[in-house]
């Protein structure tokens, strides 16, 4: 029963996403629709979590806008995401930058190679 779940699975999986570790820099591709209209929106910030695994990963990003910060939470496998882009590589030491949530200055990120 295992493998037909695993099969099921495999098929819905995106083949065109780049590896994408907390602390990047990146850009989603968002299709959102207005009335009968649709079209892209990007949303440029960092990785501050990701969770969930295969089908059902999920990564959070941050950015600022303004002085207001905003997260959201993208599944990465979803057919509304047109496509992720990896702006800038980061280098940190943990799984969740979540304190960032609850900084009041910027956030600086070391990049890797």
């Amino acid at each position: 029963m295992a493998n037909l779940v695993d099969k099921i699975n495999e098929k819905h999986i995106r083949k065109d996403i780049p590896e994408i570790r907390v602390g990047d820099i990146v850009r989603v591709d968002v299709w959102v629709k207005e009335g009968k209209k649709e079209r892209i929106q990007a949303f440029e910030g960092i990785v501050i979590a990701k969770k969930g695994g295969s089908v059902s990963e999920t990564i959070s990003v941050r950015k600022k806008s303004g002085s207001v910060g905003v997260t959201r939470i993208f599944p990465v496998n979803a057919p509304t995401i047109d496509k992720i882009v990896v702006v800038k590589k980061g280098m940190v030491r943990r799984a969740k930058l979540n304190f960032i949530k609850h900084m009041r200055k910027e956030y600086k990120v070391k990049e890797r190679n």
